[in-house]
């Protein structure tokens, strides 16, 4: 740390970059538009006198039209000088220490400038970043963001927005473009080979081609990215509402092989792919209307059919059919596992999901009123009208169930079915043995 210290008062001074201050007239952002929060977080820290805006993400989407989920904040305030000002906030993080910063119900993530990564940076062998815990300001925090797009910086107080990079230039012109050396920026973080894809899908944009390019030929650096990263951004880009088209550049860029292992074999089988499609626009439809989506859910969706087909092979091979459908699951969670660090909560999902799926196709005897009691039914019935939909089953069975869902205790039992009798239950009847009722062990 001296020695960055050291390096950094006596190097000369970076090349100055004038930014673009652009008035409200221009961009018509009002201060209405920020959350109540954001704009009370950034008067405080000004009120302190430290520099403060809102920044990245939220600002890019409203000059998009878009309804920011969430707003960021940047500052010349240190950590400690953060947490001094707010009475609820707490300092998180160890590669950059930042403030969550609690105001109502809302929680604002305050971040202090950072300087750009230099030769001093500690990196891997392939280049990406470890460690950036050097503050700067905000030039240079501007500098080492990842797109134009995202070095957007609005104050609140006078409604301006700061534009460093000609990022305002760029989303009018319907352009995602990189600031710095494309190469260079994807060694140092290759989840932005991801966030490339994913920002360029959910705004419209066409990928500048110095930043297109490099994409493919650079896509093994995502072997190095840690699995909970490479989770989250994975998850970020399948419910951000656009998961179709970034999918579908996923694909066309070369990096949808090895995320989700075996995925694009999936893709190639017509039904398998119907049903993953399917269910990506569902859930681009859930989140575009506002409702609730579930992580288990989606992923119980793409992997299905590995699960199926290794459900088969293992029945093929004599396995019960509910153990083998046990082993199944494990499999193919297991070689995620390798790759994508799902959660042990939306890995118990998945399964919920999938094991249901025999319990509702066999609708012989009562077990109908005991699957409709399960916690996860609505999750695996829904999973079921997917899987119909696709041409996978008969739409008869996702009648039956609607309409038993529909009807009345009455109703209920009238539509159920005598169970068959196995033939062992069969024999032991002839031998006077009677009625048993235990039930068989696909239950």
């Amino acid at each position: 740390m001296i020695r960055k210290l050291l390096r950094r008062v006596f190097s000369k001074p970076l090349p100055t970059h004038e930014p673009a201050l652009i008035p409200v007239e221009k961009h018509h952002i009002r201060r209405e538009s920020i959350s109540a929060g954001a704009r009370q977080t950034v008067a405080r820290l000004q009120e302190h006198g430290h520099a403060a805006f809102v920044v990245g993400g939220a600002v890019r989407d409203l000059l998009a039209g878009i309804e920011p989920k969430d707003f960021d904040i940047a500052t010349d305030a240190t950590p400690e000088q953060v947490r001094g000002i707010f009475r609820r906030s707490r300092i998180i993080g160890r590669r950059f220490r930042i403030v969550h910063v609690m105001s109502g119900g809302e929680t604002m993530e305050v971040s202090t400038f950072r300087a750009g990564n230099d030769v001093d940076s500690e990196t891997d062998e392939h280049g990406r970043v470890l460690r950036d815990n050097v503050f700067g300001n905000v030039e240079e925090d501007a500098a080492r963001r990842d797109f134009t797009i995202n070095a957007l910086y609005y104050n609140p107080t006078d409604e301006t927005i700061t534009d460093y990079h000609h990022g305002v230039a760029d989303l009018k012109q319907k352009t995602l473009r990189m600031i710095g050396d494309p190469r260079k920026r994807y060694r140092e973080d290759p989840i932005r080979l991801l966030r490339a894809v994913r920002m360029a899908a959910k705004l419209g944009l066409a990928i500048d081609p110095a930043a297109r390019t490099p994409i493919r030929e650079m896509a093994d650096l995502l072997e190095n990215v840690p699995a909970a990263r490479l989770f989250d951004e994975m998850l970020k880009l399948l419910l951000s509402g656009h998961a179709v088209e970034c999918l579908r550049q996923l694909r066309e860029e070369g990096l949808h092989h090895g995320l989700l292992p075996l995925l694009d074999v999936i893709m190639e089988q017509p039904l398998g792919e119907r049903f993953v499609w399917l269910s990506l626009a569902s859930t681009d439809a859930r989140v575009n209307a506002g409702k609730r989506t579930s992580p288990g859910f989606l992923f119980a969706t793409l992997l299905w059919h590995e699960a199926l087909a290794a459900w088969e092979a293992r029945k093929r091979n004599g396995e019960p059919p509910i153990p083998a459908l046990h082993g199944a699951m494990d499999e193919v969670l297991d070689i995620q596992g390798g790759k994508l660090a799902i959660t042990r909560r939306i890995a118990a999902d998945i399964k919920d999901i999938w094991i249901l799926q025999p319990r509702l196709e066999n609708r012989a005897g009562r077990r109908p009123l005991r699957v409709i009691e399960q916690p996860r039914f609505r999750a695996g019935y829904d999973f079921l009208l997917l899987r119909v939909e696709s041409g996978e089953l008969d739409h008869e069975l996702a009648d039956w169930w609607r309409d038993f869902i529909e009807a009345d205790t009455e109703a209920r039992l009238a539509m159920l079915t005598p169970e068959k009798k196995s033939a062992r239950r069969r024999r032991r009847r002839g031998k006077g043995g009677g009625e048993d009722a235990r039930p068989e062990s696909g239950e």
